[in-house]
């Protein structure tokens, strides 16, 4: 698989979550947060629409960026934090539901691509 091809598949986890918060972020509270930590309030709902549209230009800069192998190693670095925060909210405060663990599943995955990115890059840049 080419890099481009990975930065677009590492893009995609951030389209397909961040734009989910943006179309619909009453729904991202009712579907991955726990009913004690629910709430409808406006305020909370425009941030996770914000959030998510943070993560869509966090997508825009993986797939429209130059990678190289350090790029993918350093992506690879940062996400490990998220993994700690996904088990915390999940398992020692439980605030996510099932579905809240998308983020796990996501976090999953672009760190399975930062690995094939950095070994691409090899590759390409050897």
């Amino acid at each position: 698989m080419t890099v481009q091809r990975i930065q677009y598949l590492l893009a995609s986890v951030f389209f397909i979550l961040g734009g989910w918060c943006v179309v619909s972020p009453a729904s991202v509270m009712a579907l991955t947060i726990r009913p004690d930590y629910r709430t409808e309030h406006p305020l909370v709902l425009i941030a996770l629409g914000a959030f998510g549209a943070q993560a869509m230009i966090a997508g825009v800069f993986a797939a429209f960026s130059r990678f190289t192998r350090t790029t993918f190693l350093a992506y690879g670095i940062a996400l490990l934090p998220f993994f700690v925060f996904d088990y915390w909210f999940y398992v020692v405060e439980p605030v996510f539901t099932i579905v809240g663990m998308l983020d796990a599943v996501g976090n999953v995955v672009m760190l399975g691509l930062c690995v094939m990115g950095w070994r691409a890059a090899d590759r390409t840049q050897a």
